[in-house]
């Protein structure tokens, strides 16, 4: 076949099977050198054209296959490096996935059962109960486990009631299954929305299931108190399995780990206050990019870090809570009703103090700062302020951790006087936070109202502003940045004096949860004792003397 005419696009070039396609992709894109077992090399390098052919495959085909293999080789082992880690990471993951392979093993024998009939025909709703109710911690199973069972309970119980009246009734008997269908998922799925109801929201939706179950199965084989009997049973033993085995072999609290959660976030904190303490008298700087400044070294900044663990833990110490108040008493934790929502409490007054510590950031960040010989003025009572906050910080989170009560009840009295110092010398220095010779109002040249009130005038007529003017606007320009580099600083020490009154709510928070949930009482150290054992020997030996 010719060449096209001039002017016309050229024809698409002839289509042909597929392995010569393959062939030509081989050739336009080499593969890698790892061969997998199959011979290596091509037919136009090497002769491994005939050791291919050897194999009764295509030289082409062949390597396409051996890439496609490397690719997928290499998918599964980073996957598998990827779990591996994961579970070295945290080992009670693994643990948690053996111990619902092994209730759903016991389950599965079930199926196996040939009598009672009714049981074997539906032990799917025993495997589905494991399936939804066996979660990572004891505190949900059990609260999942309890509103499965309340819920299919109440529900099969309304159940056979709508059935007995309906059988009253007679040939409108599905007429009153259809209504009572409506009238109980319109409530019941209001009654879901409450704020009161979210703990429950479960079992409402496990009662409307097995209500319309139960109703709908019981019409069609005119059995609704088997059905219903038969669900209950299966349901119970499925709840019964998965809390045994939950409970039995090797516990996961969740509880226990909403207490781990709050000790640990308070190290954080004092660590991120130090930092930006001591960065911001350091005159610590930022490579600063315009409308970035924040994203641009949040994910590796440690000051950001230090106080992200504590802002962000609003909402697991909200689930871990919703799931604590479920577990019976256990470990450490040995009261009925244990005051599990002063943990929250204690997060909650922790991340107040964080906020104090993310605007200490803030300043570090702002692109107005102070200059470092004004910082010198403050240093000794900033570091102080920073030093003994975090020092507060890291008592009443080792106090946490431990359940421990507070040894001295004026645990805020260093703090507060280091707070003080800053204030006085705030006083006294408050000359080179705000100058008031720099808010005064510029002298003007003479014309330079009649400049500025032409100046629209000027505009419309493209003229240059006077020489004078201009440097009458850099010069207020210039004062302005010095005033607000200036309040830059004072911005700092407030923030740092906010903190420390914020500290009060947080020391508060801890005593309450300390006396609800009775921590033990401190322990003195063996100096302390020695000390005291000795000054009271050494009083006994001079009222002898006399």
């Amino acid at each position: 076949m010719g060449p096209p005419p001039a002017g016309l696009p050229p024809l698409p070039p002839p289509l042909g099977t597929l392995r010569s396609t393959l062939d030509q992709r081989a050739a336009r894109e080499p593969l890698l050198g790892f061969d997998w077992g199959v011979p290596a090399g091509s037919g136009g390098r090497g002769g491994g054209g005939e050791e291919y052919a050897a194999w009764g495959v295509d030289d082409g085909a062949a390597r396409g296959v051996a890439g496609r293999l490397r690719v997928a080789a290499e998918a599964v082992r980073e996957a598998a490096a990827e779990m591996w880690a994961f579970a070295r990471k945290d080992p009670r993951k693994p643990v948690f996935a053996a111990k619902v392979a092994v209730a759903l093993v016991l389950i599965t024998l079930l199926v196996f059962l040939r009598e009672p009939s009714d049981i074997a025909s539906h032990s799917v709703w025993a495997i589905l109960t494991v399936v939804v109710v066996f979660e990572f911690s004891i505190g949900a199973t059990l609260s999942k486990g309890l509103n499965r069972g309340l819920g299919t309970l109440i529900a099969g119980g309304l159940a056979l009631a709508v059935a007995e009246l309906a059988a009253h009734i007679g040939k409108y008997d599905a007429v009153i299954l259809i209504v009572s269908t409506f009238v109980v998922g319109f409530f019941a799925s209001l009654i879901k929305l409450h704020p009161k109801m979210k703990a429950y929201e479960y079992g409402v939706r496990v009662f409307l299931l097995t209500f319309c179950y139960v109703t709908v199965s019981g019409y069609n084989t005119g059995e609704f108190t088997a059905t219903a009997i038969s669900r209950f049973v299966l349901i119970a033993i499925g709840a019964a399995v998965s809390l045994t085995i939950n409970i039995g072999i090797h516990p996961i609290w969740a509880g226990e780990d909403l207490h781990k959660l709050v000790a640990k976030t308070f190290s954080g904190v004092a660590k991120s206050l130090e930092g930006c303490v001591d960065g911001y008298l350091s005159c610590m700087e930022y490579e600063r990019i315009p409308s970035k400044i924040l994203t641009y070294q949040a994910s590796d900044d440690p000051l950001y870090s230090g106080y992200r663990a504590a802002v962000e833990a609003s909402v697991q110490e909200e689930a871990l809570l919703g799931f604590a108040i479920w577990e019976p008493p256990h470990g450490p934790y040995k009261m009925m009703k244990y005051p599990w929502k002063n943990y929250t409490k204690v997060g909650g007054a922790l991340r107040h103090c964080s906020f104090a510590v993310m605007a200490l950031h803030g300043c570090i960040l702002s692109e107005i700062q102070a200059p470092p010989e004004s910082r010198k003025v403050f240093c000794a009572e900033l570091h102080r302020v920073g030093e003994e906050g975090a020092k507060v910080l890291r008592e009443l989170g080792q106090r946490v951790k431990t359940m421990t009560k507070l040894s001295s009840p004026n645990i805020l009295s260093e703090v507060h006087l280091a707070a003080e110092e800053l204030q006085k010398k705030i006083d006294e220095k408050s000359y080179l936070l705000v100058n008031t010779e720099r808010w005064e109002v510029i002298p003007r040249h003479d014309g330079t109202s009649q400049i500025q009130d032409s100046s629209s005038a000027a505009d419309n007529e493209n003229q240059d502003e006077p020489p004078e003017h201009t440097a009458v606007n850099i010069g207020v320009e210039s004062r302005t940045y010095e005033s607000a580099s200036a309040l830059s600083l004072a911005t700092f020490a407030s923030l740092l004096i906010e903190f420390v009154a914020r500290l009060q709510n947080l020391v508060g928070a801890f005593e309450e949860l300390s006396d609800k949930a009775n921590f033990k009482d401190p322990v003195e150290e063996p100096a302390a004792i020695s000390r005291e054992r000795c000054g009271f020997l050494l009083r006994i030996r001079k009222f002898l003397r006399l």
